[in-house]
């Protein structure tokens, strides 16, 4: 009798698990890592991992990071874990954000990746990514700089095998090409504890993961001249630097949860690190990066946060308001009301003038102070 009560009550455990587990993925869960500069801190200590952010806190975080103002909708809850994130000093903000969302992966641990000097020193916090149409809130479009990364991403057949063996070097690995097909060969990458992770480019998987990645630097690399062309310039622009990477979903649905994926996930973590680290040398330490990992089956085409402007008032000479009039009395009216207006000022200015002119002329020397201040007269 125990022994079946046990197993009904492990059952209904089993059950309740599934469940939850059902609703958590239903929900969205992930997390994000903050990298601060190398030179300035710009955000607190990760000693501690503060409270679970919300995506809308994360997009708030961007902001302030570019030295906006947070949203005005933003709770006290959100201000007080973002206060957790970023050091409050509004005058001193780096005003350049590197910000990567990449899908499929939900969480790093120890061990993937993060032993890295700069994703040891990262700041890490869970994500719930519950609520949709979440936006980083910028003030003005032309106070910033975006720069994407996925919109000059070149197709499969424009890249060729030079650029497997640039890419390769970069990360210190080889190409073995094929002599018959080109764009056929065999990435080697060496990884941490002498692991050497193996890239078939005639395997669509491991070729849209190695594409991704080489597009990623390569889109960083363009982002890196952009800034220099903006940095000569008098009025600098805040600028985000946002992108998109779903190659490690392209080797989970080959691989499933295969070795081949964690080596993937490594060899992605050692790029971001090159990249950061590039990022960090051109910008003079004037940047911190955010990195939002996502395990939902998100599509392709569709990001967390997505970028929304405010509008500035534009000035204007007596907008007429749309219907009634035809056009042309409407314009006449406008015109006879403005040459009006400058008849009168004209007017106005002239009375104005004549008058100074005959009060200045008839002024006794005595109430002259401008003229005979240093005058003592009896």
């Amino acid at each position: 009798m125990d022994s079946l009560n046990y197993r009904v009550l492990y059952f209904i455990l089993l059950i309740s698990s599934s469940i939850f587990c059902q609703q958590a993925r239903a929900d969205g869960t992930g997390s994000v890592l903050f990298l601060d500069s190398s030179i300035h801190q710009y955000l607190r200590s990760p000693s501690s991992e503060p409270e679970s952010l919300l995506i809308p806190d994360v997009g708030a975080a961007i902001s302030i990071l570019l030295g906006f103002a947070p949203p005005t909708a933003l709770s006290y809850e959100s201000s007080k874990k973002l206060n957790e994130v970023i050091i409050p000093n509004p005058f001193d903000r780096p005003r350049a954000v590197f910000m990567l969302e990449i899908d499929g992966i939900e969480d790093m641990q120890r061990g993937v990746g993060l032993d890295n000097d700069v994703f040891s020193k990262a700041l890490k916090s869970r994500v719930s990514e519950g609520q949709n149409d979440v936006s980083i809130q910028l003030s003005d479009e032309e106070e910033v700089s975006l720069i994407s990364l996925n919109e000059h991403v070149p197709s499969y057949s424009e890249w060729t095998n030079q650029d497997l063996i640039d890419f390769a070097a970069w990360l210190g690995g080889s190409y073995v090409s094929n002599a018959r097909d080109s764009f056929s060969g065999e990435l080697i990458v060496p990884l941490a504890n002498g692991v050497q992770l193996k890239l078939d480019m005639s395997k669509k998987a491991d070729r849209e993961f190695t594409t991704s990645l080489i597009s990623l630097v390569y889109n960083v690399q363009r982002a890196v001249q952009m800034h220099g062309d903006l940095s000569g310039s008098t009025n600098s622009p805040a600028e985000l630097i946002k992108g998109r990477f779903d190659g490690v979903k392209a080797l989970q649905e080959q691989y499933g949860t295969d070795e081949i994926v964690q080596q993937g996930v490594e060899l992605l973590l050692t790029s971001l690190s090159k990249i950061y680290d590039a990022l960090q040398t051109a910008y003079k330490g004037e940047i911190v990066g955010v990195i939002l990992l996502s395990g939902s089956d998100n599509k392709e085409s569709e990001t967390m946060l997505t970028l929304n402007f405010g509008s500035r008032p534009s000035s204007r000479w007596l907008e007429e308001t749309k219907g009634g009039m035809p056009d042309s009395t409407r314009i006449a009216e406008v015109v006879l009301v403005r040459r009006t207006l400058a008849w009168l000022s004209g007017f106005i200015l002239i009375i104005a003038t004549l008058l100074g002119i005959h009060f200045l002329m008839n002024m006794p020397l005595t109430k002259d102070t401008l003229l005979y201040s240093n005058v003592k007269l009896d």
